[in-house]
């Protein structure tokens, strides 16, 4: 059962911004997470600050650097479909459709898909963890085969965003605006690993909002793409995924960023991956390569070893596919 709340509607992002200065206070965007998070008592509401009626916080348009611009109220199935994505960046229209479900897909929104919060089942059931104020995680020694091989460190969730390791490989900014104006985050600086502090996931304050999602110019040779392995076809988080940026110069990889999904507590860029692949055709061998080389460092838990060959198996097929 879900708590009772104040419910407000805020009239400006400045109306927004001076509602959660409120204790208690949590934005409302489409809802999917958040209802779900009050309904099974991760966190508490005082009050719910719903941004519905903030109208430039939606939809998709040129930025005036030949880039896009996606309002955070944009629901993840308008990502999805749209034909600009669709054309020049579309990696991040394929994470858009593997998000959870169609009915899901149509009510969340590319904000909250990126500030999400984790699935872990300790951290959503009746467990005081670390990353609720506790002094431990109990995956650690229990049942920890959908959590993470990299990056772990005190809390040992996984990312659980489609739409956040893709606009990571598209090198995507996103705004925020609080209390003194709004600031421009590369979305590499966004998302907050364990390490830095465990009861966090991104670096938007108690009184901040995200407001937009910025995109660069798509560059003549950009190739993208998103591959989600999961349980289910739909309606489930990655087991394992990867989101690629290629910039290709007749037939060589000129630039390459490879991000994986349900990897790590953030977005996870396999760095060593992407210096396999600058300066080389894409061929079997250099995938495999790639695939061998964006596993070193992984320390998988005692349930979770099934998740690097399934990485390898992702990356390279991915890459072939892009190729």
């Amino acid at each position: 059962m879900v708590p009772s709340f104040t419910y407000v509607r805020a009239k400006s992002v400045a109306d927004v911004v001076r509602q959660l200065a409120a204790p208690g206070a949590r934005v409302h965007a489409g809802g999917t997470d958040l209802m779900g998070c009050l309904r099974d008592g991760i966190f508490k509401a005082d009050k719910v600050v719903s941004l519905s009626a903030l109208s430039d916080l939606k939809g998709i348009a040129a930025a005036s650097d030949g880039g896009l611009r996606i309002g955070a109220l944009t629901t993840n199935n308008e990502v999805a479909t749209n034909p600009v994505i669709l054309e020049r960046y579309a990696g991040l229209a394929q994470a858009a459709r593997a998000v959870a479900s169609p009915q899901l897909r149509n009510q969340g929104t590319i904000g909250g898909n990126l500030c999400q919060k984790p699935r872990c089942w300790y951290y959503c059931g009746e467990f005081h963890c670390v990353r609720k104020g506790g002094d431990m995680c109990y995956a650690v020694g229990g049942e920890n085969q959908y959590h993470c091989i990299f990056g772990g460190d005190a809390c040992f969730i996984v990312h659980p965003s489609d739409t956040a390791p893709a606009l990571t490989a598209l090198e995507a900014r996103v705004r925020i605006a609080g209390p003194g104006g709004s600031r421009v985050v590369p979305i590499g600086q966004f998302f907050v690993l364990p390490s830095r502090d465990p009861t966090r996931e991104t670096v938007v304050e108690r009184n901040e909002v995200v407001t937009e999602i910025l995109l660069p110019p798509a560059e003549p040779g950009l190739r993208s793409s998103y591959r989600k392995v999961r349980g289910r076809g739909a309606w489930d988080f990655a087991l394992a995924g990867v989101a690629l940026a290629l910039l290709m110069r007749g037939g060589t990889v000129e630039r390459a960023r490879v991000v994986l999904a349900g990897a790590a507590p953030v977005p996870w860029r396999a760095q060593a991956a992407e210096k396999v692949l600058v300066g080389k055709a894409i061929t079997p061998e250099t995938a495999a390569a790639a695939a061998e080389a964006a596993m070193q460092g992984a320390e998988p838990m005692a349930k979770n070893g099934y998740k690097i060959p399934m990485f390898k198996g992702a990356i390279v097929e991915s890459l072939l596919a892009l190729a």
